[in-house]
């Protein structure tokens, strides 16, 4: 079992460049797969930008009111912007389960349980990719994100959850290539989030999340 204490945790309160932050992703990938470099996970904000995934179609970009970056994780547009919390996580999965599905599952569940600190039930989604709950309309919305990218069994880019974003700013994309569910955030649901509240949340899981990612993806029906 692989501990915490050899993850760096980075915790930005400034905005960070979106392609700023690529180049340094790739970089510490790159050195964690070396041998050379820390673990880390990194929680920061962007500048609004449109990424695109893997999968991204051209006909999911509407309005191109922001930069548009080819991001190379898997998934397809996205938005990023003030108010929404980004969790860039570097990890070796060779020190663990060996299971991309597994890792996804478990980051999905580190953000679901954060939530819950909040007060906001959500869940995962059969066949839409992100994390789900219940807009201000009582109808179902997207709160999180989820895009990997594993490169030499170490991952990268992670998940972002909406604090208090401009949602209208989603508008120009169709989010995950989902356009029949709307966009929802903390703020939205009537929580007054900050940053350094979510981040603390977040972190105080972080044992259970790093347990998750020791043991094989557990079946599609369990938690």
């Amino acid at each position: 079992m692989a501990s915490r204490d050899t993850i760096e945790i980075r915790r930005e309160s400034a905005q960070v460049p979106y392609r700023e932050a690529l180049d340094a992703m790739a970089a510490r990938n790159a050195a964690i797969a070396e041998g050379s470099g820390q673990e880390l996970i990194w929680l920061l904000e962007h500048p609004p930008v449109y990424t695109a995934g893997t999968s991204a179609s051209p006909d999911e970009l509407l309005d191109p009111r922001f930069e548009v970056v080819e991001a190379g994780r898997g998934g397809r547009y996205t938005y990023h912007g003030p108010g929404q919390r980004i969790g860039y996580v570097l990890l070796d999965l060779r020190k663990r389960a060996r299971d991309v599905r597994g890792f996804v599952h478990a980051l999905e569940g580190w953000v679901i349980d954060t939530l819950a600190d909040f007060g906001v039930e959500s869940w995962r989604a059969e066949g839409r990719v992100g994390i789900w709950t219940k807009g201000a309309d009582g109808r179902e919305a997207k709160i999180g994100a989820i895009g990997v990218r594993i490169r030499r069994w170490v991952t990268m880019h992670g998940f972002s959850v909406n604090l208090s974003p401009d949602l209208s700013h989603f508008g120009g994309i169709v989010p995950c290539g989902i356009d029949e569910f709307g966009v929802t955030s903390l703020a939205a649901l009537g929580r007054d989030v900050t940053p350094a509240q979510w981040d603390e949340a977040l972190l105080a899981h972080l044992d259970r999340f790093l347990e998750r990612l020791d043991t094989a993806c557990p079946p599609p029906e369990a938690a």
